[in-house]
């Protein structure tokens, strides 16, 4: 599903029950704002392909920046994080939103070695900004510039 938003696009595809790759671009020649609701129960990965993009908490009260070719991890169990995203102009950010429950599934055996995952931290908020590997950059390009029909995307 893409929608149009102010002066760029948004495209959700559903891969699975519990799990969204979100697609935010702006073609303006100006910021544009894009928010979306996500609730506590999902774990956050966001991957900037190009621009300075910014993402806002608290209500404006608090902001990280998402550098060009660097990735964002945002967890916080104990409240919602909406997605209130500023893109640069031309920018454009590729997301993975995928319940906790669905993200334990994939890595049940191995969940006790993921830092925000173990028992004593399972209950905390958590963020890490990383910047991304060359591979990590090509996917992301691969991703962000793939031209499927519809019916065929969730594949």
């Amino acid at each position: 599903m893409e929608e149009n938003i102010a002066q760029g696009t948004f495209e959700k595809t559903k891969l699975e029950e519990g799990f969204y790759l979100l697609k935010f671009q702006n073609l303006n020649k100006t910021a544009v704002k894009v928010q979306r609701n996500i609730n506590s129960s999902f774990i956050q990965f966001h991957f900037s392909g190009k621009g300075e993009n910014r993402f806002f908490f608290n209500n404006g009260g608090y902001k990280i920046s998402l550098h060009e070719e660097n990735s964002l991890l945002l967890y916080n169990p104990k409240r919602d994080l909406p997605i209130d995203l500023e893109l640069e102009p031309n920018g454009w950010v590729v997301s993975i939103v995928i319940s906790i429950k669905k993200f334990h599934a994939l890595f049940s055996e191995e969940a006790g070695y993921i830092s925000f995952l173990n028992l004593e931290n399972r209950d905390k908020q958590y963020y890490k900004d990383v910047p991304l590997s060359p591979g990590m950059v090509i996917a992301l390009n691969q991703v962000q510039n793939y031209n499927v029909r519809s019916t065929i995307r969730n594949l």
